[in-house]
């Protein structure tokens, strides 16, 4: 386990009334919690940016009722099985599903794979949250 280091800033106290307000409606603890959680962003943001090994999740929503839309789905999912760890499929009514697929990869083959599963036609919606190995954080 790392040690905490504890480091002075100086900021614009108009700056740092507004973050104290956002951290506030956030519900953040501490200010040192919500500066460490900005610190583990912008790492993770260089990861993505360096082209290291990455992880993501890429939610979709979708009408399951669209003619052969899960099999195309599944079929792209295949094309990129070294990078799939997992998926999730969540009904969500009769005709919704909401499926969530987790990846580790190259950050523009993820991309990629996030762009063909959005670009499917019957997907309503696409989301891709990048995040991280962990090693560098």
């Amino acid at each position: 386990m790392s040690k905490l280091t504890r480091f002075s800033v100086s900021v614009d106290s108009t700056l740092l009334d507004r973050f104290d307000r956002q951290i506030k409606k956030d519900k953040y603890p501490t200010r040192s919690k919500a500066i460490t959680d900005l610190i583990a962003e912008s790492l993770v943001k260089h990861e993505w940016a360096s082209g290291t090994e990455v992880t993501a999740a890429i939610v979709m929503v979708y009408d399951h009722q669209k003619r052969d839309l899960s099999n195309k789905l599944t079929h792209i999912q295949h094309d990129y099985h070294h990078e799939v760890v997992s998926s999730q499929h969540i009904h969500m009514d009769h005709n919704n599903c909401l499926e969530i697929v987790v990846a580790r990869g190259k950050p523009e083959t993820i991309q990629e794979l996030a762009h063909k599963l959005k670009g499917t036609k019957g997907v309503k919606y696409t989301s891709l949250a990048s995040a991280s190995t962990g090693k560098v954080l």
